[in-house]
């Protein structure tokens, strides 16, 4: 809308001659052309390394400003980047990250290959996504087959809740990884689940589960992802990729399987 690119065109002009600026990068509801008259301004800062090293030295990487405030909630959402965060995104980046650059737009930029290396963030090849549905699997068959029928043998009520919050998740991102989809946060992998393709009755059982976790609704969610996804990974496999993606994930320099 006018009243966006009005505030988005004076927060450019405020910041391309700052000591190290090298573009600025509109994201979110605005870039993707579904924003509300009264949405923010989602932006990344794009500057030098040696200036995002310095700003965020002191805890700096992401603030709000005004510009032209003339509309109401007008207001630029700024995260601060660098070309090095930039290409360690291209290969580390977990699924926020990455599908925070969907619909990107290079508002400005003086950097070279700036809308190349946007586009190759929120590319992954086919075997990153394979490994991805065969981790999630792994996590679905122990949340749900181990963790939550232990919480119900014990009537441990978090332990229950725990695994069945967990199992939901696993399965939903197992689904969304099969269809190439990114998750951008959990707020939105309820709607999500049910965009995909998927198997007839797996969001009905996703559903139960999220509702009741419990050992029926969760063995009937693992039997509906067994018959979909079961041949993406061997039972002989299933332990040592959960605890390779989950508990071991510190000494691989990653983060567990949950936050991809």
């Amino acid at each position: 809308m006018e009243q966006h690119e009005r505030a988005l065109a004076a927060y450019v002009d405020s910041v391309r001659d700052q000591p190290g600026a090298l573009g600025v990068v509109l994201v979110g509801s605005v870039a993707q052309r579904r924003e509300r008259g009264d949405s923010d301004v989602d932006v990344y800062f794009v500057v030098d390394d040696d200036r995002f090293a310095a700003e965020t030295a002191r805890g700096r990487f992401a603030w709000i400003e005004r510009k032209d405030a003339d509309y109401p909630g007008s207001y630029i959402d700024i995260k601060l980047v660098g070309p090095s965060y930039l290409a360690t995104a291209v290969e580390n980046a977990d699924d926020p990250t990455r599908a925070s650059f969907l619909g990107a737009r290079v508002a400005w930029s003086a950097l070279p290959g700036l809308d190349e290396t946007i586009a190759r963030i929120v590319e992954l090849p086919d075997d990153a996504w394979d490994e991805r549905v065969a981790s999630f699997v792994a996590q679905a068959r122990l949340y749900g087959g181990y963790f939550l029928r232990q919480a119900v043998e014990r009537g441990d009520e978090f332990l229950r809740r725990h695994a069945g919050l967990h199992l939901a998740l696993a399965a939903a991102r197992a689904a969304l990884a099969v269809n190439h989809v990114m998750l951008p946060g959990p707020k939105y992998i309820s709607k999500l689940v049910r965009t995909v393709s998927t198997p007839d009755g797996f969001v009905e059982a996703w559903s139960r589960v999220v509702e009741d976790p419990g050992a029926d609704s969760g063995s009937e969610l693992l039997r509906v992802l067994e018959e979909w996804l079961g041949d993406r990974l061997t039972a002989d496999e299933t332990l040592s990729t959960f605890i390779r993606d989950n508990e071991l994930a510190w000494l691989r320099g990653t983060v567990p399987a949950e936050f991809w």
